[in-house]
């Protein structure tokens, strides 16, 4: 498998859970501004979205969206519990906390990157994703993990997103549950091997 990546980017979720698995995969850089690969490849050819994360299976497949990639990682281990049997409730649960970080804390987030939101506009912004943030409050202050059964997928992707944060100069501080699960989560071996090589 090949994961196509960017620093900072979503795609740092599936390359923490490649690494949580243990599966062989090559990790390929893009640059964002040129839509091309560490070697030279042109991504666009490889996800017409011209975003990552990308996976590029050993048929030849490619898989985007950081949701779906999460989903069909775990379920090629599935052995190793991140991510609830298909077709059961938990599942369910699952792919509910994770279109709810996809669509409300990533996008809320990534809003911010936007040099042009600034003043009243932002201010909108950051008053919706303080609402959002309080709905993961209310799981977080009662369990350490999103779903009940325990670590999974969805709690790489929220780490990763969550982030951004100060990136934008929004500090988590002010929700404890919040910052306490981007501790709990930074300290897992497989998330310090995947923030160090991509920071390298």
């Amino acid at each position: 498998m090949k994961l196509y990546f960017f620093p900072h980017a979503c795609s740092l979720a599936p390359h923490i859970v490649l690494r949580e698995l243990a599966l062989p995969f090559e990790l390929v850089r893009v640059d964002n501004q040129t839509k091309t690969t560490a070697n030279g490849e042109n991504f666009l050819q490889i996800n017409p979205k011209g975003y990552v994360a990308a996976l590029q299976l050993d048929n030849g497949q490619v898989l985007t969206e950081a949701s779906a990639i999460l989903q069909y990682l775990a379920d090629q281990k599935t052995e190793a519990g991140l991510a609830p049997a298909n077709g059961s409730w938990d599942r369910v649960r699952l792919q509910e906390w994770l279109n709810f970080i996809a669509s409300e804390i990533h996008g809320g987030l990534a809003i911010f990157f936007n040099g042009a939101i600034q003043g009243d506009v932002r201010a909108m912004f950051l008053t919706t994703l303080h609402k959002r943030f309080a709905i993961l409050v209310q799981t977080l202050e009662r369990q350490d993990y999103l779903l009940e059964s325990g670590y999974s997928v969805a709690d790489a992707y929220l780490f990763v997103v969550l982030r951004w944060a100060a990136f934008n100069d929004i500090d988590l501080q002010e929700w404890p549950a919040l910052a306490a699960f981007q501790q709990r989560i930074s300290e897992r071996p497989a998330v310090m091997t995947a923030l160090a090589i991509e920071a390298a």
